[in-house]
């Protein structure tokens, strides 16, 4: 037997495989990639060397009110090591720079006080202005321009009335917005519901070009590229991460330069040749992204990559805070998959319900596959309205998947799904 660690929540799961049913064990290399100098030095080379624009101190010069947008509690940005050199560099060119920290999140809850100490350290939230965008609050946002999609674009009104407007953030595979990281900071991050979506909305999901590791016809990213230039974004931070969310690159300046510089070095690290198996098993890379239902279509979406039409896709996710999103659990309890794939079908781009997108994959995926959700949190009897199967363990899920497959059924393990880029040749 082969034991392999699956990430879970603040921890790991043992999966113990007979190594003749074992078919693939797929690791992003960004795990084993180890670069020349530490986190620190990275990001410090990357500000002092930025990609199509000045310095940020340069930037900073003249400039009354500044914001920089972070991102919430659901992503692993080490902002704990980045906000405090992106706050020394504006303050080296503008000491007296009044600087307010954004929080983007999209649609998410609103992150809490003892959420900021942990993301950001108490330094930061005792001694810095602090603001968290809240996409329900309308009042909060003022229209900028309509979008190549036909969406109206409502941002955050600090982004709009600051002098110098500043992001960051990390950069990874996306399952429907190409990768993560640059312009996603500002749509969704920090759009008001109606945009975020009319941009997620089931035609803009349903695209060909709406996948993991696509940006060229991508609707929706082609949305938030608008969004971002429109806004006038004018410096970004962004780095690579490995599975112990330690910087391992980092890119500066301008939004979409600065970006495409990253997710060059992420996807010739991240990419693979899909390989197929019966049954396979993976997860959201533990917290903060498994920490509900709503987020782990991710690493799903990658799953299917390498699964055989009619196989098992067991997802490990702990799904500590729940659901993840009130929209988003009534309707993937609404029905069937067919039910609900319907009924989402038939909701005009303007009337899209909040998260509706993830019920959407999920559906998706669902007609082809069977899930098995490993959860030590949320409630079974909910999981299997979710149409999902619970499991407790991975070992547990993995029984029920050979019974459902066969014993002799291929084992493909890719412990961390958002990592992994897995490509169908």
């Amino acid at each position: 037997m082969k034991t392999i660690q699956i990430p879970y929540y603040t921890g790991s799961l043992p999966l113990h495989v007979d190594e003749k049913q074992l078919e693939a064990v797929i690791y992003a290399r960004t795990d084993a990639y180890q670069p020349e100098k530490t986190p620190e030095a990275l990001v410090r080379e990357a500000l002092a060397n930025p990609s199509g624009t000045p310095r940020l101190s340069a930037l900073a010069k003249g400039k009354k009110n500044v914001v920089i947008v972070t991102s919430d509690h659901t992503r692993a940005v080490p902002s704990r090591l980045t906000l405090p050199l992106l706050l020394e560099e504006i303050r080296q060119g503008n000491p007296d720079a009044k600087i307010t920290i954004l929080i983007a999140t999209g649609l998410h809850r609103k992150t809490t006080p003892a959420e900021q100490r942990q993301m950001f350290g108490d330094a930061i939230v005792d001694h810095e202005t602090i603001a968290v965008n809240d996409a329900f609050c309308d009042g909060d946002f003022d229209f900028v321009r309509t979008l190549p999609s036909g969406a109206e674009l409502w941002v955050n009104r600090l982004a709009l009335t600051c002098d110098l407007l500043v992001t960051e953030g990390f950069i990874e595979p996306h399952f429907f917005a190409g990768f993560s990281g640059g312009r996603k900071s500002i749509l969704p991050g920090i759009c008001n519901a109606a945009t975020v979506n009319e941009n997620h909305s089931y035609p803009a999901i349903a695209s060909p070009f709406a996948q993991a590791g696509v940006l060229e016809g991508n609707p929706i990213h082609e949305d938030m590229v608008c969004a971002a230039r429109a806004v006038h974004v004018q410096f970004i931070l962004n780095v690579a991460l490995n599975a112990k969310k330690e910087v391992i690159a980092a890119f500066a300046g301008d939004v979409e330069k600065a970006h495409e510089e990253g997710v060059s070095f992420v996807q010739r690290l991240a990419q693979c040749p899909s390989i197929l198996g019966d049954i396979v098993i993976t997860s959201n890379g533990g917290y903060p992204l498994d920490q509900n239902l709503y987020q782990s279509p991710k690493a799903v979406a990658t799953a299917a990559a390498c699964c055989k039409e009619g196989g098992v896709i067991i997802m490990c996710a702990s799904c500590a805070d729940g659901m993840g999103g009130t929209h988003f659990e009534k309707l993937i309890v609404k029905g069937s998959v067919d039910e609900i794939d319907a009924y989402l079908s038939k909701i005009p781009p303007k009337e899209t319900i909040p998260e509706q997108w993830c019920a959407q994959i999920y559906s998706r995926i669902l007609k082809k596959y069977t899930i098995i959700l490993v959860t030590t949190y949320l409630d079974h009897a909910l999981v299997r309205r979710a149409n999902l199967l619970p499991a407790s363990s991975p070992d547990e899920a993995l029984r029920m998947a050979h019974e459902i497959m066969g014993e002799d059924a291929r084992v493909v393990v890719i412990p961390d799904g958002v990592a992994v880029l897995a490509v169908k040749e």
